[in-house]
């Protein structure tokens, strides 16, 4: 089905020329045709925009009843009579573009709800929206056209760059955040770290966290993610990162641009990690290491060492994923009873590495 209005308001319609320069392609047909939303493939209408970046759902795409569909221009020839193709080199990330021209991101609403608390010395710039039973601490300072959802928190002293947005229950403290932050529902930010002192007597007594959270540009943080203070210096999330719901990340930790930390991952304390690192989900590093730039660590990996730039590892503990699965392949073969082939349900040795 196409998007429920009672969610998602829209800006359409919007004219195919529009829609063909979101999505940085062409679209050969009349460029004052105006579309009204985005569907799937199978539920789209005359009216609607699609997209295709997928050969395995050809079969979608032939039967489709979509006004036009965004795809690459290697699959233009298989749009139905009646289909306008929008072709562009990269289709996903044009139909996103696509999908924001008839949802933008909502703008905020200027002013304070009754029943928010802002401290008396907190700096709200111009047009911030304060949404019910939100509070915002002593010292804070808000940039331009910030909003907080119901029950969002911004603790003493924090600042955030302009439009940025809290979603509800979410909270920050001890954090320096840069512009378009978005911490989405029961986000926490600044909180303290895990870090203590064992006695002689088997208690543990809690080391202070002195340090902070430094938030890039454009950082998102997912649905019940937790980002720990640093305890001497900073935890840095580096610009552009998108963090997924359920996420841990320890005090001390860096990351560089643009990282991609999926749901249930860790991250231990004082580990460092270059720009563009991937982590799948369920994925766990330990402290004090370094995760070079461009590595991709598999899901429910156990990284215990350092790994270098542009390297996959996979396993727990994890190895190189070449080296993986000549290792899953060996074992197959070792506990492959007598006269029964090794591998998988067919007999073909799925672990085979190039």
């Amino acid at each position: 089905m196409a998007t429920d209005p009672r969610f998602f308001a829209s800006a359409g319609p919007q004219r195919l020329a529009d829609l063909a320069a979101a999505a940085g392609g062409q679209a050969a047909g009349d460029p004052e045709r105006r579309f009204t939303g985005v569907a799937p493939l199978q539920a789209a209408g005359p009216d609607d925009v699609s997209f295709l970046d997928n050969r395995k759902y050809l079969p979608a795409l032939k039967a489709t009843r979509a006004g036009a569909v965004v795809l690459a221009p290697a699959m233009a020839a298989q749009v139905p009579p009646g289909t306008i193709a929008i072709v562009a080199p990269a289709p996903y990330l044009g139909f996103a573009r696509v999908a924001t021209l008839f949802h933008p991101a909502p703008r905020p609403v200027p002013g304070r709800h009754p029943t928010a608390v802002v401290a008396d010395d907190a700096v709200l710039g111009e047009g911030c929206e304060i949404g019910p039973y939100a509070v915002v601490g002593a010292g804070a300072r808000l940039g331009r056209g910030c909003i907080l959802h119901p029950h969002a928190v911004v603790g003493p002293g924090v600042e955030l760059g302009e439009d940025c947005r809290l979603h509800a229950h979410s909270s920050i403290s001890h954090a320096v955040a840069g512009r378009g932050v978005v911490l989405h529902p029961g986000a926490r930010i600044g909180q303290e770290g895990f870090g203590f002192a064992p006695t002689a007597d088997g208690r543990f007594e809690t080391m202070p966290q002195l340090g902070r959270v430094l938030l890039g540009d454009n950082v998102e943080v997912g649905a019940n993610a937790c980002v720990d203070r640093g305890s001497q210096g900073d935890t840095v999330i580096g610009p552009g990162s998108r963090l997924d719901n359920l996420v841990q990340i320890g005090h001390n930790v860096t990351t560089g641009r643009g990282c991609i930390i999926v749901a249930l991952a860790g991250i231990s304390g004082s580990t460092t990690l270059g720009d563009y690192v991937q982590l799948a989900a369920q994925a766990g590093i330990a402290g004090h290491l370094e995760i070079g730039s461009g590595a991709r660590i598999g899901g429910q990996a156990g990284v215990m060492e350092n790994v270098p730039a542009k390297t996959d590892v996979i396993g727990s503990p994890a190895w190189p994923v070449r080296e993986f699965w000549r290792a899953i392949a060996r074992l197959r073969k070792l506990g492959a009873p007598p006269g029964k082939p090794a591998g998988g349900p067919d007999g073909k040795d799925e672990g085979k590495a190039g």
